[in-house]
């Protein structure tokens, strides 16, 4: 297994101090959870910014690091990301904090400890742009949304 060495700080606010980790060994991203005070109960509709309690430095602007949903809370509860997907720059190292929406039509209620995202560690690439009058022909070309078919 190819791995990377990613320093973790826990925070003051983390009395815990439990590390994120992977569910089970085939598991791609390593679970997340809330670090709270008190629980917070999100009505429909409704956003709040989750605080984990850890912030961390990844090794280069190489790697980065990405916050998806829960699939069981999203599936069955309809608890998911605001934003998608979570972007942890190279250069950030402040607290991770995970900003959930409830698109459910019942009110749902985060406990400190609960696991609220997955975080997965990737390398990335720099991209360069060159301007360019035409660009290479492709099968699909600029056929967009719907154009490869229903199924």
């Amino acid at each position: 297994m190819n791995g990377v060495e990613i320093k973790i700080k826990f925070l003051e606010n983390n009395k815990e101090k439990k590390l994120p980790f992977y569910a089970t060994s085939g598991a791609a991203g390593m679970d997340l959870t809330a670090c709270l005070d008190e629980s917070i109960t999100l009505k429909p509709l409704e956003r709040a910014l989750i605080p984990t309690g850890i912030a961390i430095s990844l090794p280069s602007e190489k790697y980065g690091a990405f916050l998806f949903a829960r699939s069981g809370l999203a599936s069955k509860h309809g608890i998911t990301l605001a934003n998608c997907v979570g972007v942890v720059d190279s250069d950030y190292t402040g607290e991770i904090k995970v900003a959930l929406v409830n698109l459910s039509n019942n009110e749902y209620t985060i406990e400190n400890g609960e696991r609220v995202a997955q975080m997965v560690i990737m390398e990335v690439a720099k991209a360069s742009f060159t301007v360019a009058e035409e660009l290479d022909k492709t099968q699909r070309g600029s056929g967009g949304f719907g154009s490869t078919g229903k199924n």
